[in-house]
């Protein structure tokens, strides 16, 4: 695992130990996965759908973490590399821009299936790691941490954690006719997920400004979203959100 590039993140850096999960733990996340993989067959991105095949995830069991890095090193550099938990921003930033994604290690018990206030395994390795094994956006993310990593102004790192929200946690594309999910909070909650299909939630084509212009919300279900028609849209955006930023215009 490299790590010699993280300083600001290497006191929350942690290894796995795989041995401590117990036979629960695995049916928790067989059950995690059983209720939401047949929905995401039909509504999830080719990239996501894809990429779960790429870093070999299982259903059945718990993944770890060294082999599906293995996997996704070789393809766009990136390491789903274990954390202690909720990291502070510049730590977070400094992994990104290294492509190290922090990955919690601890899963939510069986009375939070649905919920966790906290990101745990199946949010960050289930929700994210697939689309670290496509390219473009494996891309854009690095970039996303490079850029952070370089701005203290809270006011513009607060915009462009909206741009990370609704790509990165909450993003839509649209495949021929057809709106698909891509973001790990779409991908990891059956409640989310399902107020898109279902509807409840407008979608609007994807542009920077009205992104940037959308504040966020974590108390109640999306009731707008938006979809890009390509993942070099994100990556294109990226380049000029940093513009932006670097000319005090965000």
């Amino acid at each position: 695992m490299k790590t010699e590039a993280l300083s600001v993140a290497a006191p929350y850096l942690i290894e796995q130990n795989y041995q401590a999960y117990t036979d629960e733990q695995h049916a928790v996340w067989a059950e995690l996965v059983g209720r939401v993989l047949p929905e995401l067959e039909k509504h999830a991105s080719s990239a996501y759908l894809d990429g779960f095949q790429i870093i070999g995830l299982q259903k059945d069991r718990l993944p770890r973490l060294e082999s599906i890095s293995a996997r996704l090193e070789p393809r766009t550099g990136w390491n789903s590399t274990p954390v202690s938990g909720f990291l502070p921003a510049p730590a977070f930033f400094e992994m990104l821009a290294a492509r190290r994604f922090p990955t919690t290690t601890w899963l939510r018990s069986r009375d939070s299936l649905e919920y966790t206030p906290e990101p745990d395994i199946f949010h960050d390795v289930f929700g994210h790691v697939p689309m670290h094994s496509h390219k473009v956006f494996a891309d854009f993310l690095a970039r996303y941490g490079r850029v952070c990593a370089s701005i203290e102004d809270e006011a513009v790192l607060e915009k462009l954690g909206r741009l990370f929200w609704y790509t990165v946690e909450f993003g839509l594309i649209r495949e021929g006719s057809e709106i698909k999910v891509y973001g790990s909070g779409l991908i990891s909650s059956h409640g989310e997920c399902r107020n898109v299909i279902e509807g409840h939630c407008a979608v609007h084509d994807f542009s920077l400004d009205e992104v940037l212009a959308t504040p966020v919300k974590v108390d109640e279900l999306h009731k707008l979203l938006f979809a890009v028609s390509s993942f070099d849209q994100i990556y294109e955006a990226m380049h000029e959100a940093e513009y932006r930023a670097m000319q005090d215009s965000l």
